[in-house]
């Protein structure tokens, strides 16, 4: 039986209901999954302060909400790009492999 949770989350001054959920076989627990909603919503109350901060002229609340979004979603682009392997760098890691290879096979040659 999955577990629940009510929390309630304020986002640019207006309150949000949401109910996390915990299955049997979920890595995170309520209490990380909270955390993480929390966290999430004060970096995009930071944003958007930010944005009201710097009195963008004729900038709504939800247009601070919307470039808060734009600038979470570039961080999280970047974030996912500085993270994947391209074919250039797996060449160039089974190229040390081989050199490792090579390397190893030289100190012990019984190990062949």
């Amino acid at each position: 039986m999955a577990e629940q949770q009510a929390i309630k989350l304020k986002i640019a001054g207006k309150s949000y209901s949401f109910t996390l959920k915990h299955e049997a076989g979920d890595a995170q627990s309520l209490t990380d999954k909270e955390e993480l909603y929390r966290l999430a919503e004060r970096e995009v109350n930071t944003y958007v302060t930010r944005f009201e901060k710097a009195r963008y002229e004729g900038f709504s609340t939800q247009d601070c909400l919307a470039m808060a979004a734009l600038q979470l979603a570039i961080s999280n682009i970047g974030l996912s790009r500085s993270r994947e392997v391209g074919s250039e760098d797996l060449q160039r890691l089974e190229a040390l492999l081989g050199e490792v290879d090579q390397y190893m096979n030289r100190i012990d040659p019984e190990k062949k």
